[in-house]
């Protein structure tokens, strides 16, 4: 098949085109910069430089594809006060590449998330399919976005074969830039390694090659207006991701009250207390997928965290 990439040479979508590559598939990635556009071609990967605003080369792209995953996000705006504008963006990008496919029977796959799906409970693949209870603790751009994943779904009635792949929180892996490594930043930085009030609330985690390998899966088999977890770690207590961390860094390990949460872990403050667990086992009986990689303790505890926040 040959595959139009959006977000091909971030942390996930760097996996995800040696992925496809390795099994034979022709791989487009969109580029927006030079060093992104050089470490596709690298790995063997055709490129179209441009953004995911540049609504009429995504659809010119998609059209001429036999399907499409779409890994692009505006993190960078997300996580300076611009979510809703990020989550917009995407939006208008998902309306493109729809369209393009429409009336085709050709797979369309995209990234999500399962934070916040189910307060306090563990998150099926059967949560966030009624718009409006999902929506009902939900606002701004989380809500945005979430919105966008369940038009993607839609899409199926398009004759479209749709599927959403739910990230959780962390996506872990040598070389992250994300929860964990932030959250080894700030124990160094504030010279304790913290969580929120007992630490019991759960995050769920998959190694990024496990995610990788799911958005394959999910591209090759999935049923139009499938929603998948890319899920192997269940839920992991953040007491315990911190005792590795202030293992590894020889630090105390700290009970930071929930109203202190902000100034503690700054933007973190407003994930790190949820109780988010999330299931990945309809996913698996659907499309066969096993992680087989590390889990995030494991992870943890081989030590490139703290190598890398050096």
């Amino acid at each position: 098949m040959r595959v139009f990439v959006t977000g091909a040479s971030g942390w996930i979508g760097s996996a995800v085109v040696p992925e496809l590559i390795g099994v034979g598939h022709q791989v487009v990635g969109l580029a927006r910069s030079d060093a992104a556009s050089a470490a596709l071609t690298a790995i063997g990967a055709a490129v179209l430089r441009g953004t995911i605003d540049d609504v009429e080369s995504l659809h010119r792209e998609a059209a001429a594809s036999d399907g499409v995953i779409h890994l692009a996000f505006k993190h960078d705006i997300a996580f300076s006060g611009g979510f809703q504008d990020a989550a917009i963006a995407d939006r208008r990008a998902i309306e493109t590449i729809g369209a393009a496919l429409a009336d085709s029977d050709r797979p369309f796959v995209i990234a999500s998330g399962t934070l916040g799906l189910a307060p306090g409970r563990m998150a099926t693949e059967r949560d966030g399919q009624d718009p409006d209870a999902a929506m009902a603790h939900l606002n701004g751009g989380p809500a945005v976005r979430l919105s966008n994943a369940q038009m993607t779904l839609a899409l199926a009635s398009r004759n479209v074969r749709t599927s959403v792949v739910r990230l959780p929180p962390t996506v872990h892996g040598a070389g992250d830039h994300g929860f964990m490594a932030t959250l080894v930043g700030i124990a160094r930085a504030k010279g304790v390694s913290g969580y929120i009030g007992e630490g019991a609330n759960r995050w769920p985690a998959v190694h990024r090659l496990d995610a990788a390998h799911l958005f394959r899966l999910a591209l090759e088999q999935a049923p139009a207006g499938s929603a998948l977890h890319a899920i192997a770690d269940e839920g992991v207590p953040v007491r315990a991701i911190a005792e590795i961390i202030g293992r590894h860094l020889n630090l105390p390990v700290v009970a930071i009250a929930p109203e202190n949460a902000g100034e503690h872990f700054g933007w973190l403050g407003a994930f790190i207390g949820a109780d988010a667990p999330a299931s990945s086992a309809l996913t698996r009986a659907m499309l066969g997928w096993q992680p087989t990689q590390p889990g995030l303790l494991a992870d943890l505890d081989q030590g490139h965290y703290f190598q890398t926040a050096r």
